[in-house]
């Protein structure tokens, strides 16, 4: 079988930089067992306001910053900024924009409210990430996506990029977490994600029901290719449904056995 030599990881939390969950713990510890089974990995993150840049050592890659993004005819700079985890030897990426990611929190205020531009926000955080992939020229073989926050990086990669020699080959994988957002996202989400490539019908399932949790999660699996059940419970509508697409999919996986298995299942991809 051939093997997967380079993985992207598009993660919306990595612990250390937010608290321990179960998502910033796959986050963290995923890319370094990868590495550690031989295989090269780069791993993105949002540049949430939480993040204390000092003591985490935070720094900006000038020569990857200063793109700037239009989201709904307004130019969004792109800064983008690293730091290391020196005792995995992990270096995260970190997507930052002042009208995004400077706020305290990650997706919701301190009284839980959902942001009203977490749609934009993920617009941003999918297509910085691939636009500063290419800047590094660097082509994985696989992308994994976790979180909600990414479900956007699939629909980009197989339409908006789907001629890019960087992505045109790689095998993209959707986490499925128990991480449900409650409140669906603006009616003009739909409108605003369309970029070259990306077409009105390519968003089907967002004419049937509202930019809500699982219709996104829908249509990160329509443009995947595989699909982890990251946590012991999940909306079963989601896993339901990436069974209805015929997509392979992986099921739950302990602390103990994720690694080996998550690294088969890239290999199975190719």
């Amino acid at each position: 079988m051939k093997k997967v030599k380079k993985v992207l990881y598009i993660s919306q939390e990595i612990y250390p930089y937010l608290p321990e969950t179960p998502m910033s713990n796959m986050g963290r510890f995923l890319p370094q067992a990868v590495q550690e089974r031989g295989r090269e990995t780069r791993t993105f993150m949002p540049k949430f306001g939480s993040i204390n840049e000092r003591r985490n050592q935070l720094h900006e890659v000038i020569r990857l910053s200063g793109m700037n993004l239009i989201i709904d005819d307004t130019d969004h700079p792109l800064i983008i900024k690293v730091a290391s985890i020196q005792s995995a030897r992990l270096q995260v990426y970190f997507i930052d924009n002042e009208d995004y990611f400077q706020r305290k929190n990650t997706v919701a205020d301190e009284d839980g409210q959902e942001y009203e531009d977490n749609d934009e926000r993920i617009i941003f955080f999918a297509r910085g990430v691939l636009e500063t992939v290419k800047k590094l020229r660097w082509t994985p073989d696989v992308i994994h996506c976790q979180g909600w926050m990414t479900a956007l990086a699939p629909l980009y990669i197989k339409k908006a990029y789907s001629d890019d020699p960087f992505f045109n080959k790689s095998k993209i994988v959707y986490s499925v977490f128990d991480d449900d957002f409650k409140q669906p996202l603006r009616d003009s989400f739909k409108q605003k994600v369309l970029i070259d490539g990306v077409e009105a019908s390519h968003l089907n399932g967002f004419k049937e029901a509202d930019p809500d949790y699982l219709s996104l999660s829908k249509l990160a699996i329509d443009f995947s290719d595989a699909v982890i059940q990251a946590s012991p419970e999940v909306n079963p509508h989601v896993i339901e449904y990436a069974n209805t697409k015929n997509k392979k999919v992986l099921g739950y996986q302990s602390a103990e056995t994720y690694a080996d298995a998550y690294v088969e299942f890239y290999d199975s991809l190719i």
